[in-house]
């Protein structure tokens, strides 16, 4: 039995002001091409599927064309609520469309019923549990229940899963030692952490949230990660589809399927002279990716991202670094910063805007300027 794995689709993100939805569109049909390709049984989605949990309707358009696709396809498609979406609007229909293969999971009310599947090898059941917090769980579950962990241990145990089948668990979490990227929500001090032991039940577990494709622990516990790069974060690492083939009990097998977007996220660095050389970019994508430049010039080059954009076109961002803002990262830093005195901190910023200090004579001036401010304010 073959199984697809993505997740965090976030269909109607914007980066930088920039829409993705046609990125979003290009690497969807991309996915449906590797369908036809692999013809599996199955396509897990694990969660986020919306970047908001009111997406806008071009999102929801997008989303419900996958989703007929999928049905025409017939393949049988697991689909979960992260902590993007509304539990309550992704449920919409779940009865409905699950007449077409299509499996939303519910709001999570204490239970989880799986959903069973049958080939030469068995049974196999699929558990969909949206993302959850401690203080929905206590709700179902009583007192006692104060860490994400706990919170996932007690909604596994009420599943009451049958060790002696094979179990697929498709939930959105954050499982303590997986690497985050930039744009992932997280909590501070990483109290969203579940512990990785409390999967143990399952043959293979389908996590969403973390953006990076890995394994935690274990290949049977796995992040695939998302299909397009939503931070600069991301610039360097390769997209992919999981692909699962399940046989009997215990043996699940594991491969990846590299995705490549529209567009990609790169990053760029050197003087502005450098950058806008055609040998450069010449027999590059870069024209035509989002980029984020930084430039190492030392002054500011006069609409630095009008030029660009001549040969840039979809440049994103736009950084220096430079003596100047190098000086910036030490006096952001600075923790004596309060106990400057108020000339000091305009000798600063003078230095850094003129890469050069004060002398004595525009020191004396700002002193006594600032003196007659605050007599003719007292």
């Amino acid at each position: 039995m073959k199984f697809i794995h993505t997740s965090d689709l976030h269909l109607g993100k914007r980066v930088n002001e920039y829409s993705m939805l046609e990125d979003q569109k290009y690497i969807l049909d991309r996915i449906l091409c590797v369908i036809d390709e692999e013809a599996p049984c199955s396509l897990i989605i694990a969660g986020d599927v919306y970047d908001k949990s009111v997406p806008a309707a071009e999102a929801v358009g997008l989303f419900d064309a996958f989703l007929t696709s999928l049905a025409a396809r017939g393949v049988e498609t697991f689909i979960i609520s992260g902590n993007h979406d509304s539990p309550e609007r992704m449920a919409f229909g779940a009865h409905l469309l699950s007449n077409s293969g299509i499996h939303l999971s519910p709001v999570w009310d204490g239970e989880v019923r799986p959903i069973t599947l049958e080939d030469e090898y068995g049974t196999l059941n699929v558990y969909l549990l949206p993302f959850i917090k401690p203080a929905h769980v206590r709700r179902y579950c009583g007192e006692g229940i104060e860490s994400y962990t706990d919170a996932m241990r007690a909604a596994v145990e009420r599943m009451e899963v049958d060790s002696s089948v094979r179990n697929v668990l498709v939930t959105h979490q954050f499982v303590t030692g997986a690497s985050r990227t930039e744009s992932e929500e997280c909590s501070v001090g990483g109290t969203d952490n579940v512990d990785v032991s409390v999967f143990d039940a399952f043959d293979y577990v389908a996590l969403g949230h973390i953006h990076r494709p890995q394994s935690c622990g274990s290949e049977r516990v796995r992040y695939s990660g998302t299909p397009l790069k939503y931070s600069f974060s991301e610039a360097r690492d390769e997209k992919s589809l999981t692909v699962l083939e399940f046989g009997n009990k215990g043996d699940v097998s594991l491969r990846t399927i590299p995705l490549y977007p529209l567009r990609d996220l790169v990053e760029l660095r050197g003087t502005y002279e450098e950058l806008m050389r055609r040998s450069f970019y010449e027999g590059t994508t870069y024209p035509d990716d989002y980029v984020h430049i930084t430039l190492t010039d030392e002054q500011d080059i006069p609409d630095a991202i009008g030029k660009l954009r001549t040969v840039y076109r979809h440049l994103m961002k736009l950084d220096y670094d430079n003596a100047r803002t190098r000086r910036v990262a030490i006096i952001e830093g600075d923790a004596d910063v309060e106990a400057k005195s108020p000339l000091e901190l305009f000798a600063d910023f003078y230095e850094l805007q003129n890469n050069q200090p004060m002398t004595a004579e525009q020191s004396a001036f700002a002193q006594d300027l600032m003196q007659q401010i605050w007599e003719e304010n007292a």
